[in-house]
């Protein structure tokens, strides 16, 4: 099952999720690296040692491993120790509507955080995770990178949107999405 299947099928009622799960290749399970090194692109950054802290904003990329995060502004909070002549990161904050890919999925919010300690990025407002053509869209993801166990629900939604509709959330706080499904022989 691959992370992006799971992210899915923790997100769907039972039935649903488990026929999600069967569908998925076993053999492309894979695990985040959260102990790799963190690359940073970004058009401007301003360092506030004093603060533990580097801004970075101008169409900012951070890389980790598979997995890419984009965002306008982001803000990195260090530990203040080295490691490998490096700062030891502990959060990235990040802002003004933000994109986290990893191989065959990708989710969008207005606001993510990364807490490197935990191992765990939250991203909040708006949120939308793709996995091929289906969708789910809610108020919240939490995603536990050493498990790959991920949770949507319906927290800080706006209302009035249409149910079903991807990338919008429905009145209420509520979780939606459109998923695909199998086309039968001779059909």
């Amino acid at each position: 099952m691959t992370r992006g299947t799971a992210l899915l099928a923790l997100a769907l009622p039972a039935p649903l999720a488990l026929m999600l799960v069967a569908s998925a290749p076993a053999a492309a399970q894979t695990r985040h690296d959260s102990s790799a090194p963190i690359d940073v692109d970004a058009g401007r950054m301003e360092l506030q040692d004093r603060a533990n802290r580097a801004l970075l904003s101008g169409n900012v990329k951070i890389t980790q491993a598979e997995m890419t995060l984009t965002a306008p502004r982001v803000t990195v909070t260090y530990t203040g120790q080295i490691s490998d002549g490096s700062p030891q990161i502990s959060r990235l904050d990040a802002a003004g509507g933000v994109t986290v890919t990893r191989p065959d999925q990708s989710a969008r919010a207005q606001f993510a955080v990364y807490d490197l300690n935990r191992r765990v990025i939250t991203m909040i407002g708006g949120v939308t995770l793709r996995q091929g053509t289906n969708t789910i869209s809610g108020g919240r993801l939490s995603i536990d990178l050493d498990t790959g166990r991920a949770t949507i629900d319906g927290a800080g939604t706006g209302a009035g949107a249409t149910p079903g509709t991807p990338g919008v959330q429905s009145q209420g706080g509520r979780v939606t999405g459109r998923f695909s499904v199998p086309k039968r022989n001779g059909q």
